[in-house]
């Protein structure tokens, strides 16, 4: 079996479970999946999702750090805007902006500086990795050293 990644994962920087929650679950709609604290006054690392989407949100010093800026490839980013315009979030209004290559883009700015660009793929098309055939062993011979 070749290796081969089957997902990533981002993870993001919280500085408030509170701020998070009200972001992630109740504007845009994320699933609270799962969390977890080794004890009860230990920092919240938590797993949301939606739609494909899924993120790590950590308050551990050192995961991730605030400002981080995600391309994500999703499907009916206009609905995805229809929908959160309906609801009354009072730190974020964005509008739909239009990507280089003429599609939707939907910029979202968490309370923490997390930028999540969801852009519309082009003609349908998710980005890809190019298909690269395997390359024959580069590998030279060590030059012998005299002694």
């Amino acid at each position: 079996m070749s290796p081969r990644a089957l997902r990533v994962v981002p993870i993001l920087r919280i500085f408030s479970v509170d701020k998070a929650r009200e972001f992630y679950l109740d504007y845009l709609g994320c699933h609270l999946d799962w969390e977890h604290r080794f004890d009860e006054n230990a920092p919240l690392y938590m797993q949301v999702s939606r739609d494909g989407l899924v993120l790590h949100l950590s308050e551990h010093h050192g995961d991730g750090s605030p400002g981080a800026n995600l391309q994500v490839d999703f499907e009916g980013v206009r609905d995805l805007h229809a929908e959160l315009s309906t609801k009354n979030y009072r730190y974020l209004r964005p509008g739909i902006t239009e990507s280089f290559w003429g599609t939707p883009r939907l910029n979202l700015l968490d309370p923490f500086g997390n930028r999540l660009q969801l852009c519309e793929p082009r003609n349908g098309h998710t980005a890809r990795p190019a298909q690269r055939k395997p390359r024959k062993s580069t590998k030279r011979a060590q030059p012998r050293l005299k002694g």
